[in-house]
């Protein structure tokens, strides 16, 4: 792997990682309706003055069904769902159960084709559990049983990013770009009209409002801007490489800005799923970096 692309995907964590802590940050004042809302717009505006600068132009009605299906799945939905999490959990554990996607999507793939799940991918979903279990078990004494409904709408968005993954092996052949920035538009349509059932919670701060832009041009429009270069260089399965580390830059953001104690239990719990996910996604790291030398040079 090149040192730019190295670079790129280290960003790309970051700004994925940082996601939560944004939301950490802005879903308690705002609520996660306008905060999700504020999110998506920022992102779809910025992708369509990328659009407008490279001459990209979006045939938004051509596939409006598809970038609808996606739009929910993949961003309106999980989004909602961490943000509702997010006023409860802190930033590691929302970064560690998100980091369950791929899990979600292997069994969904194996459920939808029929077929039993290979003994690789069923010792990473049995390693997932326990990780998800150690973590979620020590949030659950922290909290009680108010941590049952944040925890289940996290593991519900990985959930969903899953279906959104099985979705997209048979959607229409649409340019990766496009996708997000139709996808993008068509969250913001299906958030919209929540907003007059959930206003505001306060007044907007310069604080809230950093968050908010940080947020939606940054850790969602740039960063697949990002997502789509790296995929371009490395291929698909070397970008995915970028999961494994979001949980890292998760701890230590939280850590760093929100003063969040790094325990055992989320050193533990994220080892856990982190290999979980490796073995269910049979993702080897020898072998990004030998494309990586062989495509970059």
């Amino acid at each position: 792997m090149s040192p730019t692309s190295l670079g790129r995907l280290l960003t790309l964590a970051a700004l994925w990682g940082g996601s939560f802590l944004f939301m950490r940050i802005a879903a308690n004042p705002l609520g996660p309706v306008v905060l999700i809302e504020a999110r998506v717009a920022f992102a779809a505006i910025t992708l369509f003055f990328v659009s407008f600068y490279i001459k990209n132009k979006l045939q938004f009605v051509d596939n409006i069904k598809h970038f609808f299906i996606l739009g929910l799945f993949n961003s309106a939905l999980p989004f909602l769902l961490f943000a509702y999490a997010a006023q409860f959990l802190n930033v590691s554990t929302l970064a560690i159960l998100n980091s369950t996607s791929p899990i979600w999507a292997a069994i969904i793939g194996a459920f939808l084709a029929k077929k039993r799940l290979s003994k690789r991918v069923s010792t990473g979903l049995a390693l997932g559990v326990i990780g998800v279990s150690v973590l979620v078990g020590w949030q659950g004494l922290k909290m009680g049983e108010s941590a049952i409904l944040p925890i289940t709408c996290a593991l519900m968005a990985a959930l969903s990013y899953g279906i959104a993954t099985n979705y997209a092996k048979t959607a229409p052949q649409v340019e990766a770009y496009d996708n997000a920035h139709g996808s993008m538009w068509a969250s913001v349509i299906i958030i919209l009209p929540l907003l007059p059932f959930f206003p505001f919670r306060e007044s907007l701060t310069l604080d809230i409002f950093t968050a908010v832009i940080l947020l939606g041009v940054f850790c969602t429009g740039l960063a697949y801007l990002l997502y789509f270069r790296l995929i371009a260089n490395l291929g698909a399965p070397s970008a995915l490489s970028v999961t494994f580390l979001i949980p890292l830059f998760g701890i230590l953001w939280g850590h760093l800005f929100l003063n969040e104690i790094i325990g055992l239990n989320t050193l533990i719990g994220s080892i856990l799923v982190i290999a979980g996910t490796i073995f269910v996604t049979g993702f080897s790291p020898s072998t990004v970096f030998k494309k990586g030398i062989l495509k970059n040079g």
